[in-house]
């Protein structure tokens, strides 16, 4: 009887320093299928988006680019919980990709395609890396969202700012910071799913994206500074 007691009690000191199952709540489970799932989908839409730019050889919109991205963000936003949300998704991540084949094709001119193999290969080895340590350290990031909003609110200023400027130095300075901050946003936005602090895949996924998006402009920037005028 006494080993059975003391048994029992070490068993309940096990679960309560922590040695509890790493199964994930399958709320969870469902966010997670449904917002890779999407983001799979939307990044290879928007891909093709770049493609047809490329051919077509759109111009640069410059600023007027925001118009039409935070008019689609806003209308996701409103509609995350019905089907349209869906296609303000894609209306989004379409007009993200379009936007992003000028800038391609500047890169294409003047470096060739090695910075912008290097920035995809870099992106897609930092989403993976920086979600799998989330997913497996399960921790909690909830306290970076203050830091994150506002470090993003910075750059974004910034980058806003030195289109007018024209400081090169403070324009790699921008692209490091925002480098970094995307990474920061990808690991917090997959804690918060993990953590039950998001429960919309629509939401999470246009973060991600939008992460992910910046992230590769960042690093494309970064390994092509070479060639900037």
């Amino acid at each position: 009887m006494e080993t059975d007691k003391y048994s029992a009690k070490s068993i309940s000191g096990n679960s309560q320093s922590g040695i509890q199952s790493t199964a994930l709540d399958p709320a969870v489970v469902k966010v997670l299928r449904s917002t890779y799932m999407l983001l799979g989908v939307t990044l290879a839409f928007s891909a093709i988006m770049a493609g047809v730019a490329m051919a077509i050889n759109a111009p640069y919109f410059g600023l007027w680019t925001l118009l039409p991205y935070f008019i689609c963000l806003w209308m996701t936003e409103k509609n995350k919980n019905n089907s349209m949300g869906i296609v303000w998704v894609f209306a989004l991540t379409g007009w993200m990709g379009f936007t992003l084949g000028p800038i391609l094709n500047m890169y294409l001119a003047v470096r060739g395609a090695e910075p912008i193999m290097m920035a995809l290969g870099s992106t897609a080895l930092v989403f993976f890396a920086s979600s799998a340590y989330v997913m497996t350290t399960r921790k909690n990031l909830n306290f970076m969202t203050g830091f994150l909003m506002t470090g993003m609110l910075v750059a974004f200023v910034a980058a806003i700012a030195n289109i007018f400027l024209q400081i090169p130095a403070l324009a790699l300075t921008v692209s490091a910071a925002v480098a970094l901050i995307s990474t920061g946003m990808i690991m917090w936005q997959t804690s918060a799913i993990i953590h039950g602090g998001e429960r919309n895949y629509i939401s999470a996924t246009v973060t991600l994206f939008v992460m992910i998006y910046n992230l590769f402009l960042s690093l494309l920037h970064l390994f092509g500074m070479g060639s900037d005028d």
